[in-house]
């Protein structure tokens, strides 16, 4: 590995950082802030880390390979975190463990905070928030390939090393072009979002900033009572909307635009994740109506905004934790599934979930009929042997360090079922989750040890595990390896 390359990569992303951080301190020049100052300090230090990087770091070889792609995206999200969390600590606002959990909580779209009181915070501290969901919800790597010129480099490998999903299908050839479209499908989403919040009542800030974390799959809200603030069903409904529209292939949108609306047809995952919604939103609704009498429109008005944001990006319009416990586990399943491949969202990733159900279906099959060749197909597509057995070991590895994350939680004094429930939300990257940490709760009360492990989980969860894992290995950073 050519570490000088790792760095030379590393330093333009800081100094990328550092000009887009200069948006939230403009923000705080104009409102008068008292975070000016911690902003100023947060781009000087970004500059200098950039500096001295760059000054390190040189392009020796022609090409990218696959352990240095890894490098780049692994450091690059911890080092952009790291940088991130510097405007709450130098403003006094959180201490340096609490300040790095809200940062990667909000580049990784997880939305957990650890803000008691959202509301007091300055508007440029709130918008700089929203902004780190913004810049990781497509991909800080995404956004650096489309926005800065690549040196010559070949940076297959860092898209593929960020890329969600099981397979990520290429929508154009080159792939400068291709994180530019998505970009720009990424930029008009969320322009649209904010002009339809501003006519459903939001107020310029809020619009602007729900609509950053509504199309991000984020969840930051600027409220204490995140969408339940706004107690209006238009805002709700056009942010279910939204919701969903972030959970899909963002990919699939550009096939849309070009060849119309018969491609969602053969899309097998889309088909699967709108369906999933479907069925979680008539049943929590019909369990609502069973245990608390509530009317029909109320109960979809609540279920499919709570389906919706709980397979994405984390918002709030009720007090689930009050619903019964039919409801709560078909929410517990959504936060394990996520999103599509090509989204904003987390989780396990729809794709995933339609090639685990096939493959087991076909092995069911093959023991009824041992003659027989089943073949797993995804969009009118045959899935490889080779693919199944990467799902497969993604799912196991999943659920094993849920498990493992829940069992240090349970050491740390955190009941089973709330420890579980922690687990799962922070590596399907929603945010609040049951219990101690439910929808009207924040992860303020839990010790330094646990929002140290969490942080981690966040970050395995957005990076899908093999980017992280691939790092911790010694032959990893060695020189020479068979990489």
């Amino acid at each position: 590995m050519d570490l000088r390359v790792v760095c030379r990569f590393l330093g333009r992303i800081s100094i990328a950082e550092s000009g887009v951080t200069c948006v939230p301190l403009l923000l705080a020049l104009g409102f008068g802030d008292e975070c000016t100052g911690a902003f100023i300090m947060a781009i000087g230090s970004m500059i200098a880390c950039g500096i001295l990087l760059l000054r390190y770091g040189r392009v020796r070889t022609k090409h990218l390979t696959i352990r240095e792609g890894i490098a780049i995206t692994g450091l690059g999200w911890l080092l952009a975190t790291f940088l991130g969390m510097i405007p709450y600590v130098t403003g006094g606002y959180l201490n340096l463990i609490d300040g790095v959990f809200e940062s990667i909580s909000g580049f990784t779209g997880t939305g957990a905070t650890v803000i008691e009181d959202i509301e007091s915070l300055p508007f440029s501290i709130l918008f700089w928030r929203s902004m780190t969901h913004w810049l990781g919800g497509l991909g800080i790597v995404v956004i650096f390939i489309a926005l800065l010129p690549a040196a010559g480099q070949n940076t297959l490998y860092l898209h593929n090393a960020e890329s969600a999903g099981p397979a990520t299908d290429r929508l154009l050839p080159r792939l400068r072009d291709m994180t530019g479209v998505l970009f720009r499908i990424y930029m008009t989403f969320t322009a649209i979002a904010f002009v339809i919040f501003m006519l459903c009542g939001m107020d310029f800030f809020s619009a602007l900033n729900h609509a950053m974390s509504t199309i991000s799959a984020g969840g930051f809200s600027t409220f204490n009572d995140s969408a339940a603030h706004f107690e209006s069903a238009a805002v709700e409904g056009w942010m279910t909307f939204f919701m969903i529209l972030a959970g899909g292939n963002f990919g699939l949108y550009y096939q849309l635009y070009r060849k119309g609306f018969h491609v969602l047809k053969r899309n097998t995952e889309f088909k699967a994740y709108l369906l999933i919604l479907f069925l979680a939103t008539v049943c929590i609704a019909a369990d609502l109506i069973h245990a608390f009498g509530a009317d029909i429109v109320t109960a979809l008005r609540f279920s499919s905004f709570q389906a919706a944001s709980i397979a994405t990006t984390g918002f709030v319009s009720a007090d689930y934790d009050q619903w019964p416990s039919f409801s709560k586990g078909i929410l517990l399943l959504l936060m394990i599934s996520g999103g599509c491949s090509g989204s904003t969202a987390a989780g396990i990733k729809i794709s995933r979930v339609v090639i685990l159900c096939r493959s087991l279906v076909a092995a069911v099959r093959e023991k009824l009929h041992p003659r027989m060749v089943m073949d797993v197909r995804m969009n009118g597509q045959l899935i490889s042997q080779d693919t199944i057995i990467r799902v497969n070991q993604f799912f196991f590895l999943y659920l094993a360090f849920i498990a493992f994350w829940a069992l240090l939680l349970t050491f740390d004094g955190i009941g089973i079922f709330d420890a579980i429930g922690i687990s799962v939300t922070t590596m399907g990257c929603i945010g609040p989750s049951f219990g101690i940490t439910g929808a009207t709760c924040t992860y303020a009360g839990l010790s330094d040890f646990s929002k140290a492990i969490l942080c981690v989980s966040m970050l395995l969860g957005r990076l899908e595990l093999f980017t992280v894992l691939a790092m911790l290995h010694v032959s990893f950073w060695k020189k020479r390896g068979n990489w």
